[in-house]
């Protein structure tokens, strides 16, 4: 449905076109220190406007309705709504006939039998993910609150772009999720001006052929206690996992040495305890059995190409019964995952927070 988590809990609403979007919190705990202005810095490195990203620009102004009194939260639900004010409805009329491939036209026509609002994708567009990131907002200072390793807040949870258009952040070029292992290494920019060169352009000449492109984001909680995680079906992998997930566009996730992990030897795997009862190494991506052990969280996630697309597509017209052209119109991203490393970060603080309210 629309509601993620167990003790904390988020729930979304709205659509791309519609009045507003917002998201309601509950299981906040009374006494965060919360005001708009917090909300600011998470939002602007999600919003678009810069090259490679839509046109569509939102003013993405959080108004804070209810859960907040005399600037802390009170306890009841949080509720954060968003207004949508630059629309071009109209050019999405073209898909009626035609669905997007690769998009969720035809899958949400299907399921609600055309009920569906497909304006700007309706309640699949990534429009969603604003409400999301603003309840990361709130995610991360419960997160903050709950734990503290070495005497350090566990409020640094870090997403960068490592891999754009199958080409590593400072390497010529690579096909594999798994080039780039440390955000040391990575991309953590917010304009355009400030991407690698080869990804600049790989970014010009998509937009030139009216393409797409994919990218891989990795994510590290790096201060974060040990012993969170409620296995069997609520491991720490698997409630990460099943945010993450919930991001459009997401095609693939692995923690630590991931998919590579299938290719070594356990002793290539493993990794050695040292004296202080954490690992030396990190090849677990810092959870072992589904709990923390004290490394830093790791993992990478896989996004796929934007669908919308203005190079010509072969595909089905149900308006006519025959194979067609379609050239999709409207504003869209060249690569959405520009946008996405917030994004990422919402989720993992939201799933972190269910965890320790959980486990508390």
């Amino acid at each position: 449905m629309n509601t993620f988590g167990r003790k904390f809990r988020v729930s979304i609403f709205g659509e791309s076109h519609g009045e507003l979007i917002g998201v309601v919190l509950d299981g906040v705990p009374a006494g965060l220190e919360l005001s708009e202005q917090d909300f600011e810095r998470d939002i602007l490195r999600r919003k678009s406007g810069i090259k490679g990203t839509t046109p569509r620009k939102e003013e993405d102004r959080p108004r804070v309705v209810s859960g907040v009194y005399e600037g802390h939260t009170t306890g009841a639900p949080l509720t954060i709504v968003f207004e949508n004010t630059n629309t071009k409805s109209q050019d999405y009329t073209q898909f009626e006939a035609m669905p997007r491939p690769g998009h969720a036209d035809l899958t949400a026509a299907l399921k609600w039998d055309d009920c569906q609002d497909p304006r700007g994708g309706g309640h699949f567009s990534g429009r969603l993910t604003l409400p999301i990131v603003a309840a990361g907002v709130v995610a991360k200072k419960i997160v903050a609150d709950a734990t503290i390793l070495d005497e350090t807040p566990c409020n640094s949870i870090n997403a960068r772009i490592v891999e754009l258009g199958g080409l590593a952040f400072g390497e010529i070029a690579t096909s594999k999720v798994l080039a780039v292992k440390s955000v040391t290494d990575a991309c953590n920019v917010t304009g355009y001006d400030g991407l690698p060169g080869h990804w600049r352009q790989t970014i010009d000449k998509a937009m030139e052929e009216g393409d797409s492109l994919g990218a891989i984001v990795e994510c590290e909680v790096p201060y974060i206690a040990p012993g969170y995680g409620e296995p069997f079906w609520d491991s720490v992998e698997s409630v990460i996992s099943h945010a993450v997930f919930s991001i459009p566009g997401v095609r693939g996730i692995e923690f630590g040495d991931g998919f590579a992990a299938a290719a070594m030897k356990g002793s290539e795997h493993n990794d050695p305890i040292g004296p202080d009862g954490r690992p030396l190494k990190n090849g677990a991506g810092g959870i072992n059995g589904g709990i923390t052990n004290g490394a830093p969280i790791t993992f990478r996630v896989a996004f796929k190409p934007t669908s919308s697309i203005s190079r010509p597509q072969q595909t089905f017209n149900f308006a006519t019964g025959e194979m067609d052209t379609l050239q999709v119109k409207g504003r869209h991203d060249t690569c959405f995952a520009l946008r996405t490393p917030v994004i990422v970060e919402a989720m993992t603080a939201i799933a972190l927070a269910d965890l320790m309210i959980l486990g508390a």
